[in-house]
């Protein structure tokens, strides 16, 4: 045994095979990967889970909405126990919960059992995430060897999107749906095989778990998203709905007085006396909300009124994955010359802009003539906002505290995301109701006999008339979706007043930057 080895086998946590961070580098980006890819390669499985589970349209937005619930509510819960507990320890905690989940969500039999296995992947998200951008300043020494690894995370951040459309196209549709879900297993096994080997353990930092908060916040956004899903079926007036409504307010009033009063907040409350800082986090979880509607639902049109496969659906949504990166490096390489307020106004004006448009689609659309256009000025604008917004987010803050400011925004893309899907689904419900109405009026004026007497045995309209419900439903909740890209913009026009001079201090602080999925 050398010297060398020796003196790592005294040292506790160190790693079994010390000295290679580049094989270290890939252990740690293979995971961000996992976790980012898995937002986007569910999405295009969505509308066979649908068909293979039996889930409503307004329902099956719990596929999404359950992973990012406990993604975003728990995701500084998970950075905080990293340091309290020891990095490579957590990280390999929510890379074994992650990958158990996503084994009982491939053999999920019921809608129940896949929304608790999508729970539970956000939870080991929420651990694995924060903890293994935080192993790259652990593993690597500051400068060039730091920030190449920071490029390369926030290379697979940027494009784990892409490679997920892509893959869950694939995998839906030359195996099943199930398989989105069963690829991260391998993935997840050997992660934690090699994290011990090639990752030291850092070192603990005395520091308290705020649980009651991360309770708290989590329930009162699961209970004020099911109250906006619950009312897209059973209305408005529905005691369920009601009681949603009522136990999301004083969870969250709770959280609020928590927050204010725990020694180690998770949520420092201070982080929004800053109206720049205020107005980033709004400005991301409007923009968030409108982005998560947007791909749930063209995911629907394309596969179920266009007709294209799981594959082709992919290939589809790649060209907004190229206008968001094209649009984050032309704001990273401006933004020190203009500062981040026109890329804000521009990137919500655009995004906007692109909302508007989807919402004339109709049945008569055509990919080219009706998705592809809207989707580029939507991508590009979201792309000009990224890194600006990470950026501005913790312009201000004490070293000490970057991390939890740019959690906080973090958090504010998965639980805007969630919240914004949650409205733009009850507005298509109820918009899909009036319109279903007025179909089968027409149909039962039309129809031919035929078509009624199978109408009559299933209850299923034509498809020409069940596209045009499901359109009409999805066009409208486009129009909520502007309003939401509205607030951003007035926000980003009425808020914001950082400067270039503001940023200029953090230099290289963008690296990291790009979309958390």
């Amino acid at each position: 045994m050398t010297s060398s080895q020796l003196a790592t086998s005294r040292i506790p946590g160190a790693a079994g095979r010390d000295g290679r961070p580049g094989v270290a580098l890939v252990v740690i980006a293979a995971c961000q990967l996992m976790v980012v890819l898995d937002a986007t390669i569910v999405n295009i499985a969505l509308p066979h889970i649908q068909t293979a589970l039996s889930f409503s349209t307004t329902d099956l937005s719990w596929v999404l909405s359950a992973y990012t619930l406990t993604f975003g509510g728990l995701l500084l819960l998970g950075g905080r126990a990293g340091d309290i507990l020891g990095r490579r320890r957590v990280f390999m905690a929510g890379i074994l919960l992650f990958t158990a989940a996503s084994l009982l969500g491939g053999f999920a039999q019921e809608p129940w059992q896949l929304l608790a296995a999508r729970a539970l992947q956000g939870v080991g998200g929420a651990i694995a995430s924060p903890t293994s951008l935080a192993l790259i300043t652990t593993t690597f020494p500051e400068g060039p060897a730091r920030n190449r690894a920071f490029g390369v995370f926030a290379a697979v951040s940027a494009g784990g999107g892409a490679i997920g459309l892509l893959a869950g196209g694939m995998l839906t549709e030359w195996l099943d749906w199930r398989w989105v879900l069963f690829v991260n297993v391998p993935i997840g096994v050997l992660i934690a095989i090699l994290a011990p080997l090639y990752i030291s353990e850092s070192e603990r930092h005395p520091g308290r778990f705020d649980i009651a908060g991360a309770l708290t916040s989590t329930a009162g956004m699961a209970s004020l998203v099911y109250g906006f899903i619950r009312a897209s079926e059973d209305g408005w007036r529905d005691g369920f709905t009601l009681g949603s409504f009522a136990a999301a307010v004083i969870l969250l009033g709770l959280f609020a007085v928590i927050e204010s009063r725990a020694p180690e907040p998770i949520t420092p409350l201070r982080m929004f006396a800053d109206r720049n800082r205020a107005g980033t986090y709004l400005i991301m979880l409007s923009l968030a909300a409108a982005m998560f509607g947007m791909f749930f639902f063209i995911v629907q049109f394309v596969q179920n009124v266009l007709g294209f496969s799981p594959i082709a659906s992919g290939v589809a949504f790649l060209p907004v994955t190229v206008a968001i990166v094209t649009a984050a490096g032309l704001s990273q390489r401006f933004l020190p010359r203009l500062g981040p307020k026109p890329f804000m106004v521009t990137g919500a004006a655009l995004t906007g802009t692109g909302l508007t448009w989807l919402a004339f689609i109709d049945t008569g659309s055509t990919y080219l003539t009706g998705v592809l256009g809207p989707m580029l000025l939507f991508g590009f604008g979201m792309g000009l906002n990224f890194v600006t917004l990470t950026l501005t987010a913790v312009s201000g803050v004490a070293p000490h505290e970057a991390g939890a400011a740019s959690g906080l925004l973090n958090a504010s893309q998965q639980v805007g995301g969630s919240l914004g899907l949650s409205i733009l689904v009850t507005v298509f419900g109820t918009a899909s109701r009036n319109e279903g109405e007025e179909q089968v009026a027409d149909f039962l004026a039309r129809g031919d006999a035929e078509q009624k007497a199978e109408f009559a045995r299933t209850g299923r309209l034509p498809d020409a008339w069940a596209d045009a419900v499901l359109t009409h439903g999805i066009a409208t909740s486009f129009l909520a979706a502007v309003g939401m890209a509205a607030l951003a913009l007035l926000c980003a026009v009425l808020v914001i007043r950082v400067r270039k001079s503001d940023l200029a201090a953090l230099g290289g602080s963008a690296a990291g930057a790009g979309p958390v999925h």
